[in-house]
């Protein structure tokens, strides 16, 4: 078992001890803040923090506190045929893992059926993301990257107003919990964005929102300043738990237990099993992502934006301009498509054609991710069935890295039996079962 340094003080720390399982955005966020909480802390991680295996490493980089809208609203069950038929659409579902999709499919389908379902997982949602961008700020200046995030606003293209009223409903459920925007018409849109195509003719401006221009350096700079704060990093994998008398008293790795008070699982797509063992069943699965990075670009967008047609974002990061988006559902373990990866590149071409005239889009560098997703949009955030000493922290979804910083705030407070700062009721992770399993209220 590898140690990272750390600054204990060697032996007769009688402060409560907690591992924490995952060191990506959620398990970074959450061991800074259970050190700030006046915790021990141990992060517990199998590879290297924000490494290309990491599901943020990858992702789009929005910080998008406007993106409280579940993926599934009313009448999504008839779009169900073509996800199915269509392997490379913007929402595909691979047929061999459908047997074991299905229940989740379904629940997916019924979290978003009616709009006031809709509407309340929105309500849920904003109280994790509506200051994110400046949460971020905050932890990325204390890690010393203040230059990995930006609050320059987020940008909605589209071809037509129709378009744009296809998605009212969100935009509708979006206003009600207090997002505002800017609608840029066609010459305001063309003044801001020369390089996009111009069958866009409508842009919906969102000023709160913020980007990351490099979620694997970020994750990583965060588990450093953890390190250098004061936690311990082990090099290792979860396995289980022991548990005696409702209380935790070690978390099981492959390298052997490590002794602790209480420990958070924030393993992400992989915290499935964990939490099982920790009593806590949960309906777990992962929506697939790809990227392609154009790193010799010289045209693209002047602020971050979404197309409608094309479902998939497109930013400049650190190494280049990204395009990043789309769904599978095909499970934790089956090779990468890299079709998909190939219709990203030709849409971020088709969105900005320069990109090609200017010989920037023949080489690209692709990847693919699996978002940690629950079927009614809303993460997993709360004690354990099992012990009320082991808090779940996962689920997110396509708003992990920007839910991440309140996240690590509320799952600290848990662990530190401090009253959470945001209501955690509709996050519940016993909220899939029936009848709802007692728990353990052991401090």
């Amino acid at each position: 078992m590898t140690v990272a340094r750390s600054s204990f003080a060697p032996g007769g720390d009688a402060r409560r001890h907690v591992v924490v399982i995952g060191a990506g955005a959620v398990g970074c966020a959450t061991a800074i803040e259970a050190l700030r909480a006046g915790l021990r802390v141990t992060l517990l991680e199998p590879e290297t923090p924000g490494g290309p295996q990491a599901t943020s490493y990858g992702n789009a980089g929005w910080l998008s506190s406007h993106s409280v809208v579940p993926p599934a609203l009313p009448g999504a069950w008839r779009k169900v045929p073509g996800w199915l038929a269509d392997p490379l659409g913007p929402l595909a579902v691979r047929w061999r893992h459908l047997p074991r999709a299905l229940p989740w499919l379904l629940r997916y389908l019924a979290s978003g059926w009616t709009e006031a379902r809709v509407q309340r997982t929105a309500e849920a949602l904003r109280t994790l993301l509506a200051d994110a961008p400046a949460l971020h700020a905050q932890l990325a200046a204390e890690a010393g990257v203040p230059q990995l995030i930006e609050q320059r606003g987020l940008l909605h293209a589209y071809r037509s107003r129709a378009e744009f009223e296809d998605d009212a409903l969100g935009w509708r459920v979006r206003e009600r919990v207090g997002v505002q925007w800017e609608e840029w018409p066609a010459d305001e849109l063309r003044r801001r964005e020369p390089d996009l195509d111009a069958r866009y003719t409508l842009g919906i401006f969102v000023p709160e929102a913020g980007h990351c221009r490099d979620p694997g350096a970020y994750v990583a700079a965060l588990a450093q300043h953890a390190v250098d704060a004061g936690a311990e990093r082990i090099f290792g994998r979860a396995t289980g738990f022991r548990i005696e008398g409702g209380r935790l008293r070690a978390v099981r790795t492959d390298h052997g237990d490590v002794a602790c008070d209480a420990a958070a699982i924030c393993a992400g797509a992989y915290s499935g099993p964990l939490a099982a063992a920790a009593g806590s069943p949960v309906p777990l699965d992962t929506e697939r992502g790809y990227h392609v990075v154009v790193e010799g670009a010289s045209v693209g967008p002047r602020t971050p934006v979404m197309v409608a047609d094309g479902k998939l974002i497109a930013h400049w990061m650190d190494g280049g301009l990204r395009a990043a988006g789309q769904v599978e559902i095909g499970g934790l373990d089956a090779e990468p498509d890299w079709r998909r990866a190939e219709i990203l590149h030709r849409h971020l071409q088709s969105m900005f054609p320069a990109l090609a005239e200017t010989g920037g889009a023949k080489t690209f560098r692709h990847w693919l991710g699996r978002r940690p997703s629950m079927p009614d949009g809303l993460p997993c955030i709360g004690p354990s069935a099992a012990s009320a000493d082991i808090v779940l922290a996962f689920g997110h979804g396509h708003v992990g890295l920007c839910g991440s910083a309140r996240t690590g705030r509320l799952a600290a407070q848990l662990l530190a039996g401090i009253e959470p700062e945001t209501p955690l009721a509709p996050f519940d992770p016993g909220r899939f079962s029936w009848p709802a399993r007692a728990r353990s209220t052991a401090p």
